[in-house]
């Protein structure tokens, strides 16, 4: 625990006084997954809540955090965030919005505040995983301090 440096992630749950732990895996350069993630970890994937970075129609960042191994429902993420439509950002678009790269974004401490959606599956869940904001390290939770630090809405966002 100590050799995992905090990450602004981190930092940010520090000054909201929420409890969290950080943990890490070995990352592997050619499969930035989140079911990597949670494989290497060793739970299961569906407490893995990996982040996406939407656009909607009037060009607005939209944040979802979904479990693992399942696909976003961008339709519901529209509906649910009250626009017409939403799209992924490209990769390359991550860093300059989000401060963070591919497979290490967190929901915590982008750099702006961007709505926050995570799928209401979160809550079937005593702790789940997000990013701490670097590859290879992730936060480990309750849904509860999640959602309160991100000030997300919960809604069903995943496909099927």
């Amino acid at each position: 625990m100590s050799s995992l440096k905090k990450t602004n992630a981190a930092r940010f749950l520090d000054t909201l006084k929420l409890s969290y732990e950080m943990t890490s895996y070995e990352v592997d350069e050619e499969d930035l997954s989140a079911t990597h993630a949670a494989e290497a970890l060793g739970v299961d994937a569906s407490c893995v809540f990996k982040t996406l970075v939407a656009r909607d129609d009037a060009k607005h960042i939209i944040v979802a955090c979904i479990p693992a191994a399942t696909e976003i429902d961008l339709k519901a993420l529209a509906r649910v965030a009250k626009v017409k439509r939403c799209e992924l950002v490209a990769v390359k678009e991550l860093l300059g919005l989000t401060g963070y790269i591919r497979g290490g974004c967190s929901p915590l401490a982008m750099k702006k505040n961007y709505p926050t959606f995570i799928d209401s599956s979160v809550k079937e869940h005593d702790k789940v995983y997000v990013s701490a904001g670097l590859r290879g390290a992730q936060l480990c939770l309750s849904p509860d301090v999640l959602i309160q630090a991100s000030h997300a809405t919960c809604e069903a966002l995943i496909k099927g």
